[in-house]
């Protein structure tokens, strides 16, 4: 079965809500009209009822029309529109007397109804409505009347009306489903932008936005939430692009530097001397290139990886002090005065591998860009509801203008100016992505020529 379209739905759910509705309403009317149809003719019915009684003479028993002249020109001579049917009846039942548009028939009587109760029935096929009074001499009944009303125009008029309601059901709801299909339509306009729009975006168009509607409704949310969603897969995608260029570039930089000292080591003959200093050479790119391909592997791994954390409860003096001892060689080799300053001891709950690795890169950081005879210093201290960690290192520093840049994949400052400093320029994009992954706030400021502060605030455990 072919399923109907969203636009139809809408209309159709509206429709079926409507015709519940709808079919309430006309009840209701039916049932009013019905209802007041019925009352005017219990009155008029209990008003004849009233008449008649005052036109008969009751005595000894039995009673009597006081103007039997006036009774049979009356009205009751013919059967009208709505005529009104007579009839007198003795204590037995029998038939004293009855309005001459009776003719040959009689109206039924039956002594187990109550008393001037009003019930439908018939009368040469037509529809009435009937009454039956006692008619009393003090406490004892001497007769009845029995007075009765046509209902045809009642009829009629229900009937009519069941017919025009019956055709206008369906008609109405038929006129209320285009209408609703194209309210509907109107109404999820922005929907069919979204189609369209999604149907031209592709990897190497990523411009196309959705247009927003003129009535800030949920649509109008919608369609501004889809646009969002494109602006941030436009960057991941052109940030990703970026990353990819910058990689293979510098994958392809050992590489070719392995290539061309191999290539001069096979052109001739060489001393073992010679051999062994170019493969030493290599084997050192080499290492550059698996150094290189770890981080690599690492902001791949961590990437949106919240689920993988492991928490536990981290001693924050002792992941630094580890951090000077496993650089201990390069400290002695640059000759680095270290300053530990540790209010106390200081916990936080991290993930303890994820954290050092940050600790480390900052570290190793401030070692590589510290000039010999340097200092570093690390102070973690209260500040307000957080813990600080402060990394100050005398090193080169950074202009003021590249530390916006400084979190970049492979972006490193001035490396020109110092091709004595060997890197790739992915420790601090690791040491940015993890902290963004552990909840950790990291500032830099730094002054060219003096050096660079580093600051970590976290939640203490």
């Amino acid at each position: 079965m072919q399923q109907l379209s969203f636009k139809n739905r809408i209309a159709s759910h509206y429709i079926i809500t409507t015709a519940l509705l709808i079919f309430v309403v006309f009840f209701v009317i039916y049932s009013i009209v019905k209802l007041s149809v019925y009352n005017h003719l219990n009155t008029d019915i209990s008003k004849e009822v009233e008449n008649h009684l005052n036109e008969i003479e009751i005595k000894n028993n039995t009673f009597r029309l006081i103007h039997m002249d006036e009774w049979e020109e009356r009205e009751h001579n013919t059967v009208d529109v709505n005529p009104v049917f007579i009839q007198f009846l003795d204590k037995n039942g029998t038939i004293i007397e009855k309005s001459p548009n009776l003719k040959n028939e009689v109206l039924f009587f039956d002594k187990k109804k109550n008393d001037s109760e009003l019930y439908d029935t018939k009368i040469l096929g037509n529809k009435i409505r009937q009454i039956q009074v006692p008619i009393y001499d003090g406490s004892t009944i001497v007769g009845y009347i029995v007075i009765a009303m046509s209902l045809e125009g009642a009829s009629m008029v229900l009937q009519n009306l069941s017919k025009i309601l019956s055709i206008a059901y369906p008609l109405i709801l038929i006129i209320l489903f285009f209408i609703a299909r194209f309210i509907a339509g109107r109404s999820i306009k922005p929907i069919n932008s979204i189609i369209n729009t999604s149907n031209i975006i592709t990897k190497d168009n990523l411009r196309s936005r959705i247009p927003l509607p003129q009535n800030k409704d949920e649509l109008f949310v919608l369609s501004q939430t889809i646009n969002s969603l494109l602006d941030r897969i436009e960057t991941a995608i052109e940030r990703e692009k970026q990353f990819t260029s910058d990689a293979s570039h510098e994958l392809r930089t050992p590489l070719t530097v392995i290539k061309g000292t191999l290539e001069v080591l096979i052109r001739k003959p060489r001393i073992a001397a010679e051999y062994e200093e170019k493969i030493n050479f290599c084997v050192n790119e080499v290492d550059r290139l698996n150094n290189l391909v770890d981080q690599l592997l690492l902001l791949a791994r961590f990437e949106n990886q919240k689920q993988t954390l492991k928490l536990e409860k981290v001693y924050l003096n002792s992941l630094f002090l580890d951090s000077f001892a496993r650089y201990s060689s390069k400290i002695q080799s640059k000759n680095i005065t270290i300053s530990s300053d540790f209010e106390r001891d200081f916990y936080t709950e991290t993930d303890g591998y994820l954290f050092s690795i940050v600790i480390n890169n900052l570290i190793s950081n401030a070692l590589k860009y510290s000039n010999s005879n340097g200092n570093l210093t690390v102070r973690i201290f209260n500040n307000d509801a957080k813990v600080e960690c402060h990394i100050i290192d005398s090193g080169i520093g950074i202009p003021k203008e590249n530390l916006e840049r400084i979190f970049n994949p492979f972006y490193r400052s001035n490396a020109t100016d110092h091709p004595e400093i060997k890197g790739t320029g992915l420790g601090l994009s690791i040491v940015k992505r993890l902290c963004s992954l552990l909840s950790i706030e990291i500032r830099i400021t730094s002054q060219e020529g003096l050096g660079t502060k580093v600051i970590l605030s976290l939640f203490e455990a």
